[in-house]
């Protein structure tokens, strides 16, 4: 079994930077694709970042320029650094973890962006 811990959302101004972490315990993972997913109230889940186990991204486009996704694997912990925050990116942001044999979701971080 693996657990995920995230950290990091809170409160920030419109304009404002946060950077939220997800750490992984438990069994080893097997080179595992890690994602960021957010949702906002009243909305779908969605896909905001993903890096896969040799490290390339990819990058909703409503987040690009402004969202980076990294992957610390000595540490088994994927960063999603969030810059020039909008109000609409307002959300609760999950990370979630896959490798061959299972995937694994966070129990979800908010971000608040106020106008």
């Amino acid at each position: 079994q693996v657990q995920l811990e995230e950290s990091g959302g809170g409160l920030v101004q419109a304009g404002g930077s946060l950077r939220l972490s997800c750490a992984a315990s438990g069994r080893t993972l097997g080179r595992p694709t890690m994602k960021w997913f957010r949702q906002a109230p009243g909305a779908q889940r969605e896909l905001v970042a993903t890096i896969s186990a040799g490290g390339s991204t990819t990058n909703a486009d409503s987040v690009k320029g402004r969202f980076t996704i990294s992957r610390d694997n000595a540490k088994n912990t994927v960063y999603l650094q969030m810059m020039s925050l909008k109000p609409e990116d307002t959300a609760v942001y999950y990370c979630y973890v896959v490798d061959a044999l299972a995937a694994w979701w966070g129990q979800g971080t908010q971000v608040t962006v106020s106008s």
